[in-house]
């Protein structure tokens, strides 16, 4: 059995229902990424696997119990969270934000450590802003803030991390060192990282196990290599497209089709000079 899995639920806020008897299982020590149209049910599935969001039926399990039965810091020191809008309070350093990441270890009689020290330690070194410590987190750019989170999350030093649409608000280059990190996270330190990603060719990627929802339901699901085709595209987005290997990684790249020039709608020539 995974270690993650939701059985049978049903997701949604106050009267909106947004999936039924949804199931999911999370392979263990892999990278998975969940895409879909906006408003498909990613973001709600990934709330619930993280405890945010209780099923109104069926049950989220982590390691075979029911997730919203376990007391919130068995479950921090099991599964870390990055969620979609991070907001740090005032005047924080960044060392310290990361910090907050050891509090799920600390107890009564167990205070602050030269363990936790180095941990955090690690945990800014292995995300590049172990130079940043002093600096506020508000003074930082886009890619270093969410380079922070990502530090804060490993702090914990969960095996399971999910991270909710990590590259949103970035540029390219911000995105790719983004998921590169993650990449490396899965890959040298075996963590299961469970993502949610807008962009379709970032997932193809980068992910070891792909998921692709549509209207509250799993369309497909595997590899992307074996799942990813033009008319799983067209099904789950409405994109008429190419599906080609990417040259760099040899990964499914989608390549839209293009607009046919002269097209009439309703019509009007779309194009150059109509109407002019």
């Amino acid at each position: 059995m995974q270690r993650l899995t939701a059985d049978s639920v049903t997701l949604g806020y106050e009267q909106r229902v947004i999936a039924e008897n949804l199931s999911v299982e999370i392979p263990d020590h892999s990278f998975t990424v969940i895409v879909g149209p906006n408003a498909c049910g990613k973001s709600t599935l990934l709330r619930a696997l993280s405890r945010m969001l209780k099923p109104s039926r069926g049950q989220v399990l982590l390691d075979g119990q029911a997730i919203h039965r376990m007391p919130a810091k068995k479950v921090a020191r099991t599964l870390g969270l990055l969620p979609q809008s991070s907001i740090a309070p005032d005047g924080i350093t960044v060392a310290d934000l990361v910090a907050r990441g050891r509090y799920p270890h600390q107890g009564l009689l167990r205070q602050w450590s030269p363990e936790d020290e180095r941990i955090v330690e690690e945990s800014m070194a292995s995300t590049g802003v172990g130079e940043l410590g002093d600096r506020y987190v508000d003074e930082l750019s886009g890619g270093q803030r969410q380079r922070v989170w990502i530090a804060m999350a490993l702090a914990q030093q969960t095996p399971l991390l999910l991270l909710d649409e990590p590259t949103t608000y970035l540029d390219i280059q911000h995105q790719i060192d983004v998921l590169d990190l993650c990449a490396e996270l899965h890959e040298t330190q075996g963590r299961t990282l469970v993502a949610v990603l807008h962009d379709l060719n970032h997932a193809a990627r980068y992910a070891t196990h792909l998921i692709a929802m549509r209207e509250g339901e799993i369309v497909a699901e595997g590899a992307p290599g074996e799942i990813v085709t033009a008319e799983l595209v067209e099904r789950v987005f409405g994109l008429r497209c190419q599906v080609i290997s990417d040259p760099e990684t040899g990964t499914p790249l989608v390549v839209p089709a293009a607009r046919v020039r002269g097209a009439r709608s309703g019509g009007v020539a779309v194009g150059r000079g109509a109407g002019a």
